[in-house]
């Protein structure tokens, strides 16, 4: 089943080596044919995440394809449908889990394994063909520049707030920095009753998120023992959460920061390493607090669609820092690098996608 002209060709962004965002090339490439289980989507917009920088550095430690079309996250319409398509037709709006083959249920190695733009060609590209089995309609008052901010850190949040101990009402979340996963939590924690507790190194940025929902913010410039100021604000209880995006520099005053028996949901490793910290100080302080310590693996497809629900049901909005033309994806990638942005930052790839921001 077709929906609008399809033409022969494309336009596509290739890294045929990584050692850095020079190396981005752009290229012309033919449209792919959907197969039985398959869809051809036109890809509207694209969003960054850190993990783009890494790929992009030869850095990522989960494995690349070579000659890689980067980038997880898009945000498109179906063009097309193969013979055995049912779920979704032309003219749908739809993105695609960060791990296509991850549908339900707990992740495996072989899940993880395919990864777009990392072990598998991903989405810097104005057509891609996805299984059926991949995708999710995007929430409808969402244009397609904010829906393609959802895939990564929009699902790693919700995967690690809404998952085996799912956050309540008068809950308490930390979270670390106002990158892309960060604000994703402060939105859903706000969105579902829970007091936030936000970081930054920019007082500026701390302000966008006092508007976002966040009761409690703190400069951890100013303050570097950050983790004393949490247990001050909740009365030396700790918080119930903590989006733990630091890694090594920031893990023990996180395990601080809990509460006895709370959860940390491990998803980066931004953060240097303070000097003279004792390697063997982190299990120590995490079997002393009895602390659950999660690591985060964005989420499934199902994850995801009950992410939509809750944001069609809230009217919550990403956070688009900025948006670039598909021209200049280099530039989008050094912007990120640059850390001045608070939520996600955006690529256009079709200039005419009805664009509501």
């Amino acid at each position: 089943m077709t929906g609008s002209t399809i033409p022969a060709t494309m336009r596509e962004y290739r890294f045929p080596k990584f050692t850095g965002f020079g190396d981005l090339t752009l290229q012309d490439a033919s449209v792919p044919t959907p197969g039985a289980n398959e869809v051809l989507v036109k890809i509207h917009a694209a969003s960054l995440n850190f993990r783009d920088l890494a790929v992009a550095k030869g850095r990522y430690a989960l494995g690349l394809k070579s000659d890689l079309v980067p980038l997880s996250d898009m945000a498109g319409e179906v063009i097309s449908v193969g013979v055995d398509v049912h779920k979704f037709a032309p003219g749908v709006r739809v993105t695609a889990n960060f791990f296509p083959d991850h549908v339900f249920g707990e992740t495996s190695k072989a899940k993880r394994d395919k990864a777009l733009g990392g072990s598998v060609d991903g989405v810097l590209r104005e057509y891609a063909v996805f299984a059926e089995h991949s995708l999710v309609e995007i929430p409808e008052h969402l244009s397609y520049e904010e829906a393609a901010t959802l895939p990564c850190a929009a699902v790693t949040a919700y995967s690690a707030l809404l998952g085996p101990v799912p956050i309540k009402g008068g809950d308490t979340v930390l979270v670390l920095g106002t990158g892309g996963v960060s604000i994703f939590a402060l939105q859903i924690a706000v969105a579902s009753g829970a007091t936030v507790i936000a970081t930054s190194s920019s007082d500026e940025k701390l302000q966008i998120a006092k508007k976002l929902g966040a009761k409690h913010l703190i400069n951890y410039n100013t303050t570097p023992e950050w983790d004393e100021e949490v247990l001050n604000i909740t009365k030396g209880e700790g918080v119930d959460h903590v989006i733990e995006i630091g890694g090594a520099g920031t893990m023990l005053r996180s395990v601080n920061a809990a509460r006895y028996a709370g959860w940390i949901h491990d998803i980066g490793l931004v953060a240097p390493v303070e000097p003279g910290t004792n390697p063997s100080a982190l299990p120590l302080a995490v079997l002393r607090k009895s602390v659950c310590l999660r690591g985060i693996s964005v989420g499934s497809r199902t994850q995801f669609e009950a992410l939509n629900r809750l944001i069609s049901a809230s009217g919550l909005r990403p956070v688009v820092d900025r948006v670039f033309a598909f021209e200049d994806a280099r530039a989008a990638y050094e912007y990120l690098d640059s850390q001045k942005h608070v939520g996600k930052v955006v690529i256009k790839v079709s200039k005419n996608n009805g664009s509501r921001l």
